[in-house]
């Protein structure tokens, strides 16, 4: 019997991946800029952010009121012109007075705090 030539195991290489060792160092710098943002961000006064969040909130409601003062005024018209019912003509000429006096009212409200406030910044009179 001849001997075999015995083969010995060659321990595996190490692979280094180069793609996670470039990528955690580019994670780890992302990750602190992102923590940080918020320390940055914070440079506005809590009553300069309310005000912002106010004046979004009045742009929604008026956005929506006057949607809505649209098609009811829109429903209180032809309710006036096509029913053969007086008493159907006055309530939709009165349900049509009051959806424009409280449009009108929510529009002056706009613009009191748009165009008025500004002269009594501080609490003294600008103007």
């Amino acid at each position: 019997m001849k001997n075999k030539p015995v083969i010995q195991k060659q321990k595996p290489r190490r692979h280094i991946e180069w793609g996670r060792l470039l990528f955690t160092p580019f994670l780890i710098v992302t990750v602190a800029a992102g923590a940080s943002m918020q320390a940055f961000a914070a440079g506005t006064d809590m009553w300069s952010k309310a005000t912002e969040i106010m004046k979004d909130v009045y742009n929604q409601i008026l956005l929506i009121s006057t949607i809505a003062a649209i098609v009811t005024a829109s429903i209180a018209l032809l309710l006036m012109n096509f029913s053969k019912s007086g008493r159907t003509v006055d309530e939709s000429r009165s349900w049509l007075k009051r959806i424009i006096i409280t449009w009108a009212i929510l529009n002056g409200l706009g613009f009191i705090m748009a165009y008025i406030t500004p002269f009594f910044s501080g609490g003294q009179w600008n103007g």
